[in-house]
């Protein structure tokens, strides 16, 4: 993120945080000298959007469990996050709930033994819908980028799914890729 610019790595999401260690998000903008915070909108059981229930390997319609957050970067929204997990993974758990997971959602996922090793993910570029520029407080013409990311266990069953809305400008993602 340095200097104005937003750069993430998406490795540092996708590994448990030591124990009594904050979430990915803080720790990333604190190291950049930034402050990351989030607000959970809503949690708790849904139906899979269409191309969840895709990622996931889902039936059309099957619930699964959803956590919708707005991602702030030195108190401004910078993403939208929708989270879902399969129900066996998430009912009954922190993630149907609105309250702060300690060391976030992975590190908890991590302790019910469900422990993502790899990752896809999927970028694009497209106009926000009206509601995302509010929430987001894009101006007009702005264009956001969508990163939709599935986690998958050593099995290569699907731990968790991501759609996440993002400002692009001052926006950088950085892939490090290890081949081997």
């Amino acid at each position: 993120m340095g200097d104005g610019e937003g750069i993430t790595t998406s490795a540092r999401y996708l590994a448990p945080s030591a124990p009594g260690q904050g979430g990915a998000w803080g720790r990333e903008a604190a190291a950049e000298g930034r402050r990351g915070s989030q607000r959970i909108v809503q949690a708790g059981e849904v139906a899979a959007p269409e191309p969840v229930a895709d990622l996931l390997g889902l039936a059309r319609g099957e619930h699964v469990v959803a956590r919708r957050r707005i991602m702030y970067l030195d108190d401004e929204p910078c993403e939208l996050t929708d989270t879902y997990y399969p129900r066996e993974i998430g009912s009954g758990t922190g993630l149907a709930g609105t309250v702060r997971i300690p060391g976030g959602a992975v590190r908890l996922l991590a302790d019910l033994g469900h422990v993502g090793v790899r990752a896809q993910e999927a970028v694009s570029a497209r106009m926000p819908t009206e509601s995302e520029r509010e929430a987001l407080a894009m101006g007009p013409g702005e264009p956001v980028l969508q990163l939709t990311r599935l986690t998958l266990d050593a099995a290569g069953r699907p731990v968790q799914a991501d759609v996440m809305v993002m400002v692009s400008r001052d926006r950088r993602l950085r892939y490090e890729i290890e081949i081997g």
